[in-house]
């Protein structure tokens, strides 16, 4: 005998139930069945909330239960073609009857009992499964309806009742073997007490109930009929590409039903796991799909874990105090308590110095629970051996459920280092000595970030999603967007990193799509944006609060970096084309290091020193290996170096400059670059990565750019070269009168810091530099006479660009 389980999507419209009715018709063709049919979609949260409204003296009550009629009439229009069996009408008839009588009553002495509500909600149940026997009735299918309040026996606690397995196991079978009947309807999810009142086994009792015909009568299978192909690795709300578990066995089962995986009653599987009964999980709308199969030993081996689910709603309840040490029993009292009344304690860890013990439990009971916990102890409490009890909400569980983790090592630590490295704050963890489940208590907050991003890590193919956020699209943050837009395919076969433009700001407008936002024709959505300064988009990207976030600034703006903590804090990565963070304060600067170390964050910004070179790179790789920088030389700025490979008789030195304006040198204000003052902050940051703490008033800087060429806009910048020509010539001139040529030149040496104009021989290490290249010398304890050095294009949107990206892909590989 097969027994089959169908849900309330299932049987939610009158197209489904006649989908219900063949699905159980060519079930009947190869085995006896047993049919265990919930309420209609929605009808129990409407009978609920009509029993309120009664209960609230509202007559709204009369609306819900018109609802549930209109929602009937509907479904048996459709079921029954023509007209309905008399006998089907006059049932649904005198239930609706009662369930008004009942409300009414309700409403009148205004309260409503557990024993009430049960009578009330059992409707439900009774009239979808009339519905379909008298459909198979009509198709000539000789079927036999029997209410489940003749055979599942309970106690009286209304609204969860316990089921005698004993009397219900004996009544079923000889119901169903004294019976020639093929097909059995039941109703699920309620039974009766010993009064003959009717009880409910809790939301989602349905499944129960078949799993208890099933046991009775030993079946070969039990199958619940959903809408959804099976259990699933996750819950899909949370994560678009979950896999479908195949099989799965009893314990695994249960584990992820009762840690939240919905799709089945967390006391389904004791009693057909009792009897070693498999049970699928199949799909109403895909039979053909072969759903998952529970059963005592999972034939599939090969996944670490088997599922990750959450249950939300949780409270933290925390009793502890000195009063605690040593002293036995204090356990037993804090559950017997909580027992009394009636709450379920869910997760439990304990400190192993007996300090403190912690619990979960459900949140609408953590008033109850202070009272009844305090209560207990109030002596205790008095006198100050224990602290009244401490509870904090907005908690979710987490859970990870495999058999397989107790064969492999490290599974606890990568659920915690994934967790980690995107700011997901433990509040608790509890792990059973079976090592079947790791469970950690979060911020509600966090569940989606940290079910995706373990999903990620236990689930994947190796690929890794990486969420970018952009501020500035001048001509840098263009060239990245297309390099981004080019390389994702190679990025994903080679790397395994999948790299989603989230957002992107400019200016004071911004964009936003979680989804990832289309980069063809962004200027001009950029342009119809919404106006978002860029705290608003900081703002959005913590709420998102995406794995794996890295924030990119290629702007040269205060405003920007002032979010840059924030972000970090938040466990976001931050990729820095912007160098005024690191040239601002030493303070601030070591804040967002520390920042960045504290909350598993990176802060990189390899592009604020020599574009796309790998300087700062090789800096720190010399100092993490043992080596000591002793001195440092370099020509740090691509501008001034072309603009002095440039520079001879043939013309202006003012022409020079605009020119390497037009082919994208320079800073928007030339000025930065021939101040020095651009350099100045190159050498700065050069110098605190190599660990000495200069301020920019500690960088020596011998300028040579005239000061009237410092004051007014741009245009008169140059206009007021042009008129200082000859000091420019006089300095070119210097110089190749001595047989050497111009260079502007960054030092560090014993942690002093100095830029300036040098006049350097053919012999010297940067006399070969052209165009607009960059070149560092480092002199080291290991490269003391022959420096190491780092030699390239030190300017460009797309070598900038190109080192941006490096780091993004720097940060998602850490």
């Amino acid at each position: 005998m097969k027994v089959l389980k169908f849900g309330g999507s299932s049987v939610g419209t009158g197209e489904r139930i006649l989908k219900v009715a063949s699905l159980v018709k060519a079930a009947e063709e190869t085995d006896r069945i047993a049919v265990v049919l919930s309420a209609m979609q929605g009808t129990t949260d409407r009978l609920i909330g009509a029993g309120r409204l009664a209960e609230a003296g509202d007559d709204g009550y009369l609306e819900k239960i018109h609802e549930i009629e209109l929602q009937i009439e509907n479904a048996v229009s459709t079921v029954f073609t023509d007209f309905a069996p008399v006998e089907l009408s006059v049932f649904i008839e005198h239930a609706i009857d009662e369930v008004e009588s009942i409300c009414e009553g309700v409403r009148r002495v205004g309260e409503l009992s557990g024993r009430t509500l049960d009578r009330i909600l059992s409707f439900g149940e009774l009239v979808s499964s009339r519905v379909l026997f008298e459909r198979l009735a009509i198709d000539g299918v000789s079927a036999e309806w029997v209410d489940s309040r003749d055979l599942i026996r309970t106690d009286k606690r209304y609204g969860s009742a316990t089921v005698d397995s004993s009397r219900t196991y004996t009544q079923i079978n000889e119901r169903i073997e004294s019976s020639d009947s093929r097909i059995f309807i039941l109703p699920g999810f309620f039974g009766s007490a010993p009064d003959g009142s009717t009880t409910t086994l809790g939301r989602g009792g349905s499944d129960y109930t078949a799993a208890l015909v099933a046991a009775s009568v030993d079946a070969e299978l039990l199958e619940i009929w959903t809408d959804v192909s099976g259990m699933m690795s996750a819950d899909p709300r949370y994560v678009r590409n979950v896999r479908q578990i195949p099989s799965i066995n009893y314990l695994e089962a249960m584990e992820l039903s009762h840690f939240g995986a919905k799709v089945i009653y967390p006391p389904t599987i004791q009693p057909v796991m009792a009897k070693g009964i498999p049970l699928r999980i199949k799909n109403t709308f895909e039979p053909e799909a072969p759903g998952t199969l529970i059963e005592a030993v999972s034939g599939d081996r090969t996944d670490i874990i088997r599922g990750i689910s959450s249950i939300d709603g949780i409270a933290v309840l925390s009793l502890e105090g000195s009063g605690m040490v040593g002293v036995p029993g204090f356990s037993r009292r804090l559950f017997e308590a909580l027992s009394r009344a009636g709450i379920n304690v869910i997760l439990i860890t304990q400190s192993s110095s007996e300090h403190s013990i912690c619990v979960a439990v459900e949140e609408r009971f953590s008033g109850l629970a202070k009272e009844v916990v305090d209560g207990e102890f109030e002596n205790e409490i008095g006198v100050g051996k224990i602290e009244p009890l401490r509870v904090e909400k907005g908690f979710s569980i987490l859970a990870i459920v495999g058999d397989n983790m107790k064969e492999h090592t490290g599974v606890s630590g990568r659920m915690f280092m994934t967790l980690g490295h995107n700011g997901i704050n433990i509040h608790a963890i509890a792990q059973g000595s079976s090592e079947r489940n790791i469970s950690a208590v979060i911020s509600t907050a966090d569940v989606r970030k940290a079910v995706n991003s373990l999903h990620e890590e236990f689930f994947s193919d190796g690929r890794k999603q990486v969420n970018v956020f952009i501020a500035g699209v001048g001509t840098v943050g263009t060239r990245l967007i297309e390099q981004i837009r080019q390389q994702a395919e190679n990025l994903t076969e080679t790397l395994r990193i999948n790299i989603r433009v989230v957002g992107i700001a400019r200016s004071s407008r911004g964009l936003i799509d979680e989804e990832g936002l289309n980069l063809n024709g962004l200027s001009l959505s950029l342009d119809l944006a919404p106006a978002m300064p860029i705290s608003e988009f900081a703002d959005a990207m913590i709420e998102l609060n995406l794995r794996n976030s890295v924030f990119v600034d290629v702007t040269a703006s205060e405003d920007v970096v002032e979010v840059y903590s924030r972000l970090l804090a938040k466990s976001i990565s931050v990729v820095a084309c912007n160098k005024i963070a690191c040239s601002s304060s030493y303070a601030r600067y070591r804040e967002l290091r520390s920042l960045a170390a504290e909350y598993s964050a990176n802060f990189l910004f390899e592009t604020n020193v020599g574009a796309g070179l790998p300087v700062i790179n090789t800096l720190n790789d010399l100092i993490r290996s043992g080596d000591c920088v002793q001195r440092i030389e370099a020509v740090l700025s691509g501008t001034l170096n072309f603009v002095f490979n440039n520079y001879n008789d043939s013309e202006p030195f003012a022409e020079v400059v605009r020119r390497a304006q037009a082919e994208g040198y320079t800073e928007p204000d030339p000025r930065l670059d021939l101040s020095g003052m651009d350099v100045a902050r190159k050498i700065l940051i050069l110098a605190r990565e190599a660990g000495y703490p200069l301020e920019m008033e500690d960088v020596a800087i011998d300028g040579f750019l005239p000061e009237s060429c410092l004051s007014g806009s741009v245009e008169d910048f140059y206009a007021e070269m042009f008129r200082q020509e000859d000091v420019f010539k006089r300095l070119l001139d210097s110089a190749t009168s001595e047989g050497k040529i111009l260079k502007f030149i960054a030092t560090l040496d014993s942690g002093k810091a100095s830029i300036g104009l040098r006049s350097i021989g053919p012999e010297h290490d940067f006399a070969r530099l052209s165009g607009k290249d960059n070149a560092v010398l480092f002199f080291t304890s290991r490269y003391s006479e022959q420096p190491l050095v780092v030699k390239g294009a030190g300017a460009g949107a797309d070598v900038t660009a190109a080192g941006v990206f490096a780091d993004i892909i720097r940060a998602a590989r850490t």
